[in-house]
């Protein structure tokens, strides 16, 4: 399974978690007292509040579908209100 991660500056990364769960309502959302787990049909995107950063994670069911689902992913952090946010994925 391809994974990619991102790490982004955020002085609220719990606020942005907050703002990214209700857009994704409409999707299985797991959480637990230190991550968030969103399942999509393509994979599953996972996010972690850090004191001074906001720590996605996305992990693709097969490899053809990581392009598309970090391009999901993307543009709901590209749509949170009241942040500008470059986003770099790791491999």
């Amino acid at each position: 399974m391809p994974i990619s991660r991102a790490e982004l500056p955020a002085e609220n990364a719990a606020a942005l978690i907050d703002q990214l769960c209700e857009r994704w309502s409409d999707h299985e959302v797991t959480r637990s007292d230190e991550q968030v787990e969103v399942h999509f049909d393509a994979g599953s995107c996972y996010l972690l509040a850090e004191p001074d950063k906001l720590m996605v994670v996305v992990e693709a069911v097969e490899d053809s579908a990581h392009d598309r689902l970090e391009w999901e992913v993307d543009a709901a952090l590209d749509a949170l209100k009241g942040v500008e946010l470059d986003i770099v994925w790791e491999a």
